[in-house]
């Protein structure tokens, strides 16, 4: 069970599994082409360009894609992440809510320290459990460069599950957990961040408006704001982690992040660490909004239908 900062109700962590996992389902049906997009910018080691020379944006990329490849190229990898996403969002609410409540005084109520400290171990939970092969099964599928309106243009990797098998055919089950370490690093800094903005500013807005329960849309801004926290904070961390996944070269995670570093640095310079933050906070911020205001009110359905459920047998029991 976990309580909410007053003390006064207590949701089961089986809501906060159930909520997690709707809101993550719409979350990467509605955002996975910028992800694509976001990816094909970091795995550009010169910078996307059109037929006259000239680098191309977040929209420029995402046109060259359609124009190469067709519009649904731009949802290549969403099985990887639907089949992973929905477990990472139960695990992100579930675990974040369990780690709170530990750090919760009697009365219930957490601080913004805890809640920062409870933001990075479900980060840390999510990664190690899920994020970090799904991540790898989605990049490697999302860099391939083949024309899905082309029924001879076979690709390597056919779907998920077929990358997943051939991916530990000629790696090893190893291989799935590459780049570990940093994506682990980069979802607790943004959890970390996520949770503590969006608990804060939640908490602001019940206290201003006085209301105990914030209208959908207001958890729809609010979750966009927070979700910007951490793409801003962690960008080179995740462009590391990107290169080093779409590799299938051997050696150690410390030989392989110091290879793609330092590699990085002396072909591309500093701000290529920077590659793809605008399609990557294009694509967090609006997922977060709606994995709040998803997660939010399901959750408020849930528990209203929890109360039903307990009332009527309530009464039953007293007749």
């Amino acid at each position: 069970m976990s309580r909410n900062n007053n003390g006064k109700t207590r949701t089961p962590l089986l809501t906060h599994l159930v909520a997690g996992g709707a809101a993550g389902f719409m979350e990467a049906c509605t955002c996975h082409p910028l992800d694509t997009i976001k990816v094909r910018m970091q795995l550009s080691k010169t910078g996307s360009r059109n037929a006259a020379g000239k680098r191309l944006g977040f929209l420029g990329v995402g046109a060259k894609i359609v124009r190469n490849e067709s519009f649904w190229a731009l949802y290549k990898g969403l099985g990887a992440v639907v089949s992973g996403i929905v477990p990472k969002m139960a695990i992100r609410f579930s675990s974040f809510e369990l780690y709170k409540s530990w750090m919760a005084d009697v009365e219930g109520n957490v601080s913004t320290t805890s809640v920062f400290l409870a933001g990075l171990a479900a980060g840390t939970t999510e990664a190690v459990l899920v994020v970090s092969p799904m991540d790898l099964i989605k990049i490697r599928l999302q860099a391939q460069r083949h024309s899905m309106a082309d029924p001879l243009d076979i690709p390597k990797y056919r779907n998920a599950p077929h990358a997943a098998y051939t991916i530990v055919k000629e790696e090893g089950v190893r291989a799935l957990y590459k780049g570990v370490t940093l994506t682990a690093l980069r979802q607790a800094t943004n959890q970390a961040a996520n949770f503590t903005a969006y608990q804060e500013m939640k908490k602001y807005a019940q206290r201003v408006q006085n209301l105990n329960e914030l209208p959908s849309y207001q958890h729809l801004v609010l979750g966009g704001v927070s979700g910007a926290m951490g793409p801003l904070s962690n960008a080179p961390i995740d462009t590391i982690k990107t290169r080093i996944q779409r590799s299938s070269a051997p050696g150690s995670g410390f030989e392989r992040f110091k290879t793609v570093t330092t590699e990085i640095m002396r072909k591309e310079g500093f701000f290529a660490f920077y590659k793809g933050l605008t399609p990557r906070l294009l694509r967090v911020a609006p997922g977060q909004a709606v994995t709040f205001m998803v997660y939010e009110r399901v959750k408020s359905w849930i528990d209203v239908f929890t109360e039903k459920v307990q009332d009527k047998d309530i009464k039953m029991t007293t007749k």
